[in-house]
């Protein structure tokens, strides 16, 4: 890297940008895979702003969640934000920022901020150093032409013109950023129903790595949308990643709903791990919710994950774990973990006993899940009803990793949809969804709870 260095100035400059890029690095860790050192309380900070229902919008949602220092951005689907303070409410486009500790909006601060507009819907951030990468359903950010990829400058909200993945279509669900096989080489790994379905980006130019050839084809019968590929999750070490969606071969081989990669060679390879639970059909045939599995995070120890699933609860108890007959149970509308050294039997699963369980992630102390749900340790319910002995939920709650059952955690959060996006950081955790209140509080949209 200093072969052509002459002078102590120019030596010292670019060990300033080594430090930055080391200094970068740290902030690879995949989403969700932060340690907590406790369950985080349930009153939410009171200092957070809030989307406003508009004649256009009038559910107003956040799909995304990610940050920067002390800014904290959310997208997904609005038009309009109310700042705290009984200020007046401003007009964005599916993306804005704010103040994690105050909650003021950047774009009134004054600092050279600008929230960029959006002509779609946004499904993922992820971010590195001072950048955001944005995706979704989109092709143009601040009128030029980005299709669901976009690269932003954190600071300023500028598109990044020398980052242009080319995409010709398909929608951006999910993004990572991962420092590649053995720390080599940074990437961005993006997610969806683009070209490849799983690919590594150049995160400065967004040409593909041709890391990931893995293949994914086959959609399942009906099932809506194509083959796709709805979540990812990369372990702590950087060495597994796993993946939801609408598939059932990978490379050739059998993996309907879910498989896992090997990250550790030259290129990405299918990793043998796979439960055939994942292959069995749930009770709904609405063409939604066939492809049954919808996120999957690691523990922070990467010894397990857990991955969420809509899809109706079966009919059948045979397939309910873990008292059913079935070899082999399903996860429908339910969160279940799965251990990496067990792929025959899920650790537990919870069952909410007819409603979607979209989002996840696991903090340590808890496994925090969303979706529209009104109940968790639900495994003789069914069409939304307590089967006997749940515990009432809505919208969100917090299981034992160990267990499996649900802890004593329960702020409501009513939801019609539900929600799609958490965050974890040091200081607590974020959650978006398209909720009006958090615990009785008005919250719409995004709610902080911070740690004890």
């Amino acid at each position: 890297m200093f072969r052509y260095l002459r002078t102590a100035a120019q030596l010292a400059a670019a060990m300033a940008l080594l430090c930055i890029l080391v200094t970068d690095l740290t902030d690879f860790a995949a989403a969700g895979t932060l340690q907590h050192p406790a369950v985080v309380q349930e009153d939410p900070a009171n200092n957070t702003p809030q989307l406003v229902a508009t004649t256009v919008i009038t559910q107003p949602h956040t799909n995304a969640i990610g940050q920067v220092g002390n800014t904290v951005f959310i997208a997904g689907e609005f038009d309009r934000m109310a700042p705290i303070g009984g200020q007046p409410a401003v007009n964005v486009q599916n993306f804005v920022a704010f103040d994690a500790t105050t909650g003021h909006l950047r774009s009134t601060a004054g600092v050279g901020y600008t929230d960029p507009v959006f002509d779609g819907e946004i499904w993922a951030i992820a971010t590195i150093g001072n950048s955001v990468f944005v995706g979704g359903n989109f092709t143009k950010v601040n009128g030029v032409s980005r299709r669901s990829l976009v690269k932003l400058d954190g600071l300023t909200g500028a598109v990044d013109p020398t980052f242009n993945a080319k995409f010709r279509g398909g929608i951006v669900w999910d993004l990572d950023v991962w420092n590649g096989p053995g720390g080599s080489s940074p990437m961005l790994v993006v997610a969806g129903g683009i070209a490849g379905k799983v690919i590594g980006l150049n995160m400065a130019t967004g040409a593909n790595t041709n890391y990931f050839n893995l293949v994914i084809d086959n959609a399942l019968p009906n099932a809506w949308g194509g083959v796709s590929v709805y979540g990812i999750g990369i372990n702590p070490a950087g060495t597994k990643l796993a993946a939801v969606g609408n598939f059932q071969t990978v490379g050739g081989q059998s993996r309907t709903r879910f498989f896992m990669a090997d990250l550790t060679g030259a290129s990405a390879a299918l990793d043998s791990w796979y439960y055939p639970g994942f292959a069995k059909p749930c009770s709904s045939t609405n063409p939604r919710r066939i492809a049954y599995l919808q996120s999957v995070d690691f523990a922070p120890d990467g010894s397990y994950f857990v991955v969420t699933a809509t899809g109706q609860i079966p009919v059948s108890k045979n397939d309910i774990w873990p008292a059913g007959s079935a070899t082999y149970h399903t996860v429908c509308d339910a969160a279940g973990r799965f251990n990496l050294n067990n792929s025959a039997t899920p650790a537990w699963v919870n069952y909410t006993g007819g409603d979607s369980v979209w989002r996840v992630v696991v903090t340590g102390p808890a496994v925090y899940v969303q979706g529209h749900f009104q109940w968790l340790d639900n495994p003789n319910g069914f069409a939304s009803r307590d089967g006997g002995g749940a515990s009432p939920r809505l919208g969100v709650g917090a299981i034992d990793p160990v267990g499996g059952k649900a802890l004593p955690w329960d702020p409501p959060k009513p939801a019609q949809i539900g929600g799609k996006s958490f965050l974890a950081t040091a200081s607590g955790l974020w959650v978006g969804s398209d909720s009006v209140k958090f615990n009785n509080e008005l919250h719409r949209g995004i709610a902080f709870l911070p740690l004890p």
